[in-house]
This record gives structure tokens, sequence and C-alpha cells, in this order.
């Protein structure tokens, strides 16, 4: 397979996914290289908002701005740590830039900001990622485990997370129950 490179792309779990920890799953590819891949699911929000994680990790959430932002399960890797997608970019002591108005930010610093009211606009936060090795991502796809369609931030942040994964079809002209359990590979 040539140099696919699905940055900034969804993923959406075929109905055949056999690991249960993605099964239903939105994840939105952050960076694809020949050194693997990087990406957050976007739809599983977990029993936290954001306020609770900030004050587990003693920030003060002065703004009630993003309060009551769901936490997401970001993926089975690294799961005691945070992940910030966000637009716009903005500079923050750790961010891999995902696409031109759009960051993937690790540091404290950006949480910090979002606890004070100054931080990005639009945020999606996440404990844990879904990671793959070189070569592993481009092996799934080819097993029909995923299907790939441009990503839409919009999607990200503007609708809510039981709807992401249905929107996400949309792009593509189909629908869950479109969708088979099996694939051909004639």
């Amino acid at each position: 397979m040539g140099s696919l490179d699905l940055t900034d792309h969804f993923l959406i779990a075929m109905p055949g996914m056999v690991d249960p920890v993605f099964s239903k799953c939105l994840v939105y590819i952050c960076e694809h290289h020949d050194q693997g891949a990087l990406g957050l699911v976007v739809n599983k929000p977990i029993a936290m908002n954001l306020a609770s994680m900030l004050g587990e990790i003693s920030i003060s959430a002065t703004s009630e701005a993003f309060e009551n932002a769901p936490v997401y399960f970001g993926g089975p890797v690294e799961m005691e740590r945070g992940f910030v997608l966000h637009r716009p970019i903005g500079e923050w002591q750790s961010t891999i830039p995902v696409a031109k108005d759009m960051g993937l930010t690790t540091s404290r610093d950006i949480l910090q900001s979002i606890g004070e009211g100054s931080g990005p606009s639009h945020i999606l936060v996440a404990l844990g990622y879904a990671g793959w090795a070189p070569g592993q991502l481009e092996h799934e796809l080819s097993q029909n485990a995923w299907l790939s369609t441009r990503a839409s931030s919009e999607i990200l942040f503007e609708i809510p997370a039981e709807e992401r994964l249905p929107a996400a079809l949309g792009t593509l002209g189909v629908t869950w129950a479109n969708l088979s359990e099996s694939a051909g590979h004639g």
C-alpha cells in the first residue's frame, strides 16, 4: 500500500468490528504517517465532566464556559493522560497541528487556560488515545474493519456525541442499517 495519510479523517468502526473497545466508535485521526497513527474516539463520553476532571488535577475552573462539557474515552492507550482537540490552534507548550485550524495538545497550560476561560473556543477533551503501529491501520482498513471519510469540525464540535457516528456515516451517503457485518473480498 502507498503512503496513505488519514490525518484529519474519521474512522468509522464497521458493524463486524471484533474489538469491543471500538464497537460503534467514531475515531478522529490526529496523526498518521509511516511511524503509525494516533486518534481519539470522539463519540464515547465518560461519567465525568470537564469541571470534575480539572478539579482532580488541581486546576480551578473559574470560568463556567465549559464546566459541564463531557470528557471522552479517547482510546485504550494511556487512559490516565489527557488530550485536548481544539480550534484554533493557539500557542501551547505541546501541540501537534492536525489541520490548518485545529490542534491536539497534551500540556497542562491549555487546561489552565480553559479553566480560566481564556482557552480555545472549541474543545474536545479525552482521556487516552487509540494508537496503531506502522502498517497496522492500513492492515485493518484492508480487512474492512473501518470506513474512512474526511473529518468535519462541525461533527466534532457542534453536534452531540450520540449524533456524531450517524453524521459521519451521512457524509458517505449511508446509514448504520446500510452496513453489513460481513464483507466480501471478491
